[in-house]
């Protein structure tokens, strides 16, 4: 990998976070890398100005803050495929990032990037658009939205809890009507996020599948899909007469959906890249270590087992 352009994001109002990325950013520097460097957050998105403001190609995008810091760089990184480097710093569960433990010596860090001592992922994506009426009509009537974890489709008020109407089609035919708090459409990678929380399954994020999960639904017939990556998932709000269905990307506002209105959600033609630094990454150790499973209080070593 070079390092001749290098972006930072930190997470905004973060003291510590803003720290490493002073120290990373000098030390980049004097590798005569160019760094743009700036926080993200609620209020915060640097995102634009870094990709129109970059004279060539970004080789990196070096983003410090929890998992909400990285979905919103890998929204905006994505469709450039821009490799991303995340670490925890001032972040909570940390499902997408490194620890700070292994990026404390930061100038071994960029030794390795160099030499390419490295694994790279690749996580599939959502994307979302919203259409007038049904199939027929294939131009949207907003932007494309993406998403790395979900889209979801559910009711917002400040006056009080709505209880929401979902038709949901898949690849144009009719499936089911769901009554309750919404509707979760997620990658494998946001299937330990929203989803699980509504009892979604877990799936391995190296999987390529859609995710189709009802919010607190008011049938025990509702139940959890897992579709084939292909698919075209379409959902339409009935009943919406104070106008207050929303779709939601990684958990922050998209659109409005008005009556008439249908949202397609498929995999999008792009995906995340994340480095990785660790030697033993696995999977199943980040669940057992971020869910509290008892794997991470039973240790053993199977290998050493007798039938």
């Amino acid at each position: 990998m070079d390092l001749k352009q290098v972006i930072i994001a930190y997470k905004a109002r973060d003291p510590q976070s803003k720290r490493w990325a002073e120290i990373c950013s000098k030390q980049l520097e004097n590798r005569n890398c160019q760094v743009m460097m700036g926080p993200s957050g609620p209020k915060d998105n640097p995102y634009p100005v870094f990709l129109a403001s970059a004279g060539q190609p970004i080789d990196l995008a070096l983003i410090l803050g929890g998992d909400g810091t990285v979905l919103t760089g890998a929204r905006h990184l994505a469709p450039a495929g821009i490799p991303i480097l995340a670490v925890n710093v001032g972040g909570h569960l940390g499902f997408l990032t490194e620890s700070v433990e292994v990026f404390k010596d930061t100038e071994q860090v960029w030794d390795r990037l160099l030499q390419d001592l490295y694994a790279i992922q690749r996580r599939m994506m959502l994307e979302a658009s919203v259409f007038e009426g049904h199939g027929t009509n294939i131009e949207p009537v907003t932007e494309r939205f993406l998403a790395l974890n979900e889209m979801c489709v559910k009711p917002a008020s400040a006056d009080r809890m709505i209880t929401s109407v979902l038709e949901m089609e898949i690849d144009g035919e009719i499936i089911d009507q769901y009554q309750g708090d919404g509707l979760i459409v997620s990658t494998p990678t946001g299937s330990t996020g929203y989803t699980v929380s509504a009892n979604g399954p877990i799936l391995h994020d190296g999987m390529e599948a859609l995710i189709v999960t009802p919010i607190c639904p008011m049938s025990l017939s509702s139940r959890p899909l897992v579709l084939p990556p292909g698919s075209v998932i379409s959902i339409w709000p009935l009943g919406d007469y104070e106008l207050n269905t929303k779709l939601w990307t990684d958990g922050i506002l998209g659109t409005s959906i008005w009556p008439g209105h249908r949202v397609d959600v498929r995999m999008a033609n792009c995906r995340a890249k994340f480095i990785v630094l660790r030697d033993n990454y696995s999977y199943y150790q980040t669940l057992r270590e971020k869910l509290l499973w008892a794997g991470t209080r039973i240790r053993y070593n199977s290998a050493s087992q007798t039938n």
